[in-house]
């Protein structure tokens, strides 16, 4: 059993390595118009949602979505003055030209919540669709949308409809006598952007825009089958007459989807019965003349189907159409017929008390058998997932061939660019080393000719090994052993391609008791001639062929301490191209700063671009410009949208989301590093107040969870959750502190102990913070560090642990109820970081358990948890609360009834948060303790 150590002894080997840190904090002068931030503020504060950019790179487009209240769209110009408000607005779309923009119109939150109660779904306010031109600011606003879509080419806006309220916009079917349970479709409106001409079809059900602009195909849904049928209408030709590809008494038509190649059509068909549920399904294509079936569940194997319910794609070069076959399931028609039969008179002449077999059929048990491949609730979470899962198949063009490509025992990955092979995995041979071991499959090739498999690697790690099939089909590259490995196609053979580069390629930050991951692939070079492969700081270029790999980055990361990585300008691209220039982000490890950089690809060495004590991340670049679209951000900055060309240069930051901002005192930013008990170099970041005196002593707010660090840059949105926020607390006064943890395998909760409490001391020992002020906050996994270090430490004044475990011995055979899995593997292999099974270190379970030492508690602890949390069983909760209680401990259990691992309805994440609040400020700050920490409050019946 491991000694407790007093935080006497914690303090005195704190003071031996405190002169080992280095921080120095700028007092700064609070503005007189700012002021603290409410919870007000925080509800109305706008997070830059669906961020967009038009083709030309001319206008951009974004949802401000308050996190209580109603959202806009905001609509700007990247190189003007010109801007636009949608009230109420939403996932914004942009011709490529940016001369009009679409956005969803929602319900107002007062609407929403006022049919809170509505249970006719009706009845309750529906979206609509504004419609704006740039040009003028006109804007025009339709109804009851249910989704919309800008052509290719932007010269048409489809806008499909709800139905209206009350009527049917199939009426010639009511009352017909018929009682058929088909639903109909609803009415679809083609408006054509520069003259405001529109088509109205009726009764659609779905539709498709090609890649050309030139076609679009709709379904129709005509529950008096007159006109349904998928059929086609040619938006280039005035007043053309719609093209039926297909029509058939209660068609049911799915998946339309076009090839980008050759603008050909792939659709699914199928017959719906009388109650609207589709039958088998056939694959059908238009290439320009009649439409053909090319695929049908008699091409499945035997006892497969081919369901309506599917995945349709096509190859790059259209010259083959995936899709998926699935086993068949029984039916529910003898369920059917025995519902039916009990709306009878039951017959009683036959009545036997004592038939076994009848009285056996309504039995409710799950047999829980030790072999099981899978645990009873998994498999109770799986099931409808596994009963729905198609399996991927290929048809081929040429030849009209289909081939099964994968099935249960072989799922497919990915949609393959070459025409030759496709990637498969095996993971049901591990299903039941899932319960203790996590996630692990063996890795195929499959021939796409004639779906035969060849293993390429077996019992790969889940996590971290990604694999990678060259676009050319070649080459096969994978993550396993701590080193890169790449398999040819053609001959069978793997090679280790890093073993020998004199760097690690595995984590270097890697505190689990499982195998360090890799850190990914950056992509292949034109004719799957190389590999790009990061290392924890630098890009290697390796030959597929053999030969001298290239360090495009010169090594300079490793040198400098600088994560390089390629910016993904365009995500459909398959290789980069020799001599091609890339953009890399540049991410300085130590000293949390960011810069863009170009390499070139077959060289080694980079070129700065742009380099500040900000964050950066890319959102897009346009798709016919030469147009960057990026954020930047720190502590104190919002992160607005930026334009810039390729380089990065002629920089201009275009949008304001949060002008408010200016208002409130935000507070500042600032790293600090130590050492922990151990003497292992740390770093965390320390936020202050706007108006911080170092002559005085904040109230300390630690808010941690593993590496926090590289957050100093970052800006923490406001929202109300179970998070603190920060700039809400720093202008209240506050002090918090971001450190970083490493743990020690076997031994977490004493390794987070002596990673934080030394950065804490820091901190006191500097003036900094009122040593008599010292709060400690922590949820889900930092829940349990929380409540594991007050056990360790008398440091903290006040501590709230949200949703912690709290006894490793008992949650360690307890279940996931989100997943349905056992918690086995994330105590054996991941997170808790036990690195045994409750048998083989047994005393680790006990010494890390924060309820077996609750006799060591003397910090005021607040528990917080939701009783159907799906991560952390919430009986977590309830033996810490009870081992305290019955140790006179001073603690409160707040239980939120129905919620799960993180509170999801707004009046108990804005209870959450205030509780918090009101706790740390009664406990650090001396406030009058509301009635709740007084007294309690006793349970009232509901």
């Amino acid at each position: 059993m491991t000694a407790r150590c007093s935080a006497y002894v914690v303090r005195c080997a704190l003071l031996i390595i405190l002169a080992l840190g280095a921080w120095s904090l700028p007092a700064q002068a609070q503005p007189a118009q700012q002021r603290a931030m409410t919870f007000t503020d925080v509800m109305q504060f706008r997070a830059a949602q669906h961020r967009t950019l038009s083709d030309d790179g001319a206008w951009l487009a974004l949802t401000a979505a308050p996190d209580r209240g109603d959202p806009e769209v905001l609509v700007h110009a990247t190189r003007g003055d010109a801007r636009y408000v949608l009230p109420n607005g939403s996932h914004p779309a942009l011709t490529p030209d940016g001369a009009w923009v679409a956005a969803t119109l929602n319900p107002t939150l007062a609407e929403q919540e006022a049919a809170d109660d509505e249970t006719d779904e009706a009845k309750k306010p529906k979206p609509g669709l504004a419609l704006l031109e740039t040009a003028t600011g006109d804007t025009t606003q339709f109804e009851r949308v249910q989704q919309f879509a800008f052509s290719t080419d932007g010269r048409w806006l489809a806008i499909h409809h709800h139905a209206a309220p009350d009527t049917s916009e199939a009426a010639d079917d009511e009352d017909d006598g018929d009682e058929k349970n088909r639903t109909p479709g609803t009415r679809l409106v083609l408006r054509e952007l520069e003259t405001g001409r529109e088509v109205e079809v009726p009764l659609v059900s779905t539709f498709a825009f090609d890649e050309a602009g030139r076609y679009v195909a709709y379904a129709v849904a005509d529950t008096t089958d007159d006109r349904t049928g998928l059929y086609l209408h040619d938006l280039r030709a005035d007043d053309a007459p719609e093209t039926a590809l297909d029509a058939r008494e209660a068609g049911h038509y799915t998946h339309l989807t076009w090839s980008e190649a050759d603008n050909h059509l792939a659709f699914l068909v199928a017959t719906e019965d009388d109650e609207g549920e589709p039958g088998p399904a056939a694959l059908w294509l238009w290439d320009g003349g009649d439409a053909q079936e090319i695929a049908t569940a008699d091409d499945a194997p035997d006892g497969w189907t081919l369901p309506a319910d599917n995945d349709v794609a096509w190859s790059d070069d259209g010259a083959r159409v995936f899709f998926g076959f699935r086993p068949e399931h029984e039916d529910d028609e003898e369920e059917a017929d025995t519902a039916e039969s009990d709306t009878t008179a039951a017959d009683t002449s036959a009545f036997d008390p004592y038939d076994m077999e009848a009285l056996l059929e309504d039995r409710t048990v799950d047999v829980w058998h030790w072999d099981d491949p899978r645990i009873q609730t998994h498999q109770r979470e799986v099931w409808e997932d596994e009963q729905e899962r198609t399996y991927r198949a290929v048809y081929h063009r040429a030849t009209g061939a289909t081939v099964p490509l994968g099935d249960p025992d072989v799922r497919t990955m990915g949609t393959p660019t070459n025409a030759d092979v496709i990637l498969g995995r095996a993971a049901k041979p591990y299903y039941k080393k899932i319960t203790w071991e996590g996630f692990l499959f063996d890795l195929y090739v499959i021939d796409m000719e004639d779906g035969t498999r060849t293993q390429v690697a077996e019992r790969l790690q889940g996590w971290g090994s990604s694999p990678r099939l060259a676009p050319g089909g070649r080459y096969v590259v994978y993550y396993d052993d701590r080193d890169w490995h790449l398999y040819d196609v053609e001959t069978g053979t793997t090679r280790n391609l890093t073993a020998d580069l004199g760097v690690p390629f595995a984590n270097e930050d890697h505190d689990y008791p499982n195998p360090a991951p890799g850190y990914g692939v950056g992509g292949w070079i034109e004719d799957d001639a190389a590999v790009l492969i990061y290392d924890k700081y630098d890009i290697w270029q390796i030959p597929t062929a053999g030969g001298d790999p290239v360090n495009l980055t010169g090594g300079q990361g490793r040198d400098t301490a600088r994560i390089f990585r390629i910016v993904r300008l365009d995500p459909d691209q398959d290789f980069f191209s020799p001599g091609e220039s890339l953009l890399l982000e540049g991410y300085h490890d130590r000293r949390k700063t960011d810069a863009f950089y170009r390499a070139t690809v077959g060289a080694s060495g980079v070129r700065l671009l742009l380099e500040d004590e900000k964050r950066f991340d890319v959102v897009t670049k346009a798709d016919s410009a030469d147009v960057l679209l990026y954020t930047r951000e720190d502590y104190d900055e919002f992160p607005d949208l930026w334009v810039a060309d390729l380089d990065v240069a002629d920089r201009r930051k275009v949008t304001d989301v949060n002008p408010q901002m200016a208002e409130i005192a935000w507070g500042d930013a600032q790293l600090v590093e130590w050492r922990s008990t151990d003497g292992i170099p740390l770093q965390g970041v320390v936020i202050t107040p706007e108006d911080y005196d170092p002559d005085k002593q904040y109230p300390l707010v630690v808010y941690f969870y593993r590496f926090f660090s590289q957050r100093l840059h970052e800006f923490f949105q406001p929202q109300v959750n179970h998070r603190p926020v920060f700039p809400l607390y720093a202008s209240d006064g506050y002090v918090l502190f971001l450190p970083d943890v490493r743990f020690e395998v076997g031994r977490p909760g004493f390794s987070a102990t002596k990673s934080v409490v030394p950065g804490v001391q820091k901190l006191v020992d500097m003036g900094m913070v009122d040593p008599d002020a010292l709060g400690l906050h922590g949820h889900s996994w930092s829940g349990y560090q929380t409540a594991f270090m007050v056990t360790q430490t008398d440091i903290f004044d006040a501590a709230i642990a949200g949703a912690p475990v709290s006894n490793m011995t008992s949650a360690y055979s307890g279940i996931r109820w989100g997943s349905g899995l056992a918690r086995q593997f994330q105590y054996e292999e991941t997170q808790s970081r036990l690195g045994g099974s409750l048998w083989e270190a047994r005393d680790h379970y006990v010494d890390n358990s924060p309820v077996f030492f609750a006799d060591y508690i003397t910090t005021p602890l607040l528990i917080i948890h939701g009783d159907a949390d799906g991560a952390v069983p919430w009986y977590q909760s309830i033996e810490l609360y009870l081992a305290c209680r019955r140790l006179e401990k001073e603690c409160i259990f707040l239980q939120y009834r129905g919620e799960d691992h993180h509170p999801q309805t707004y009046p108990n994440k804005l209870d959450w948060a205030m509780r918090m609040k009101e706790y740390f400020d009664h406990y650090l700050k001396d406030t009058p303790a509301p009635e709740w920490i007084e007294v309690g409050v006793p349970y009232d019946g509901e």
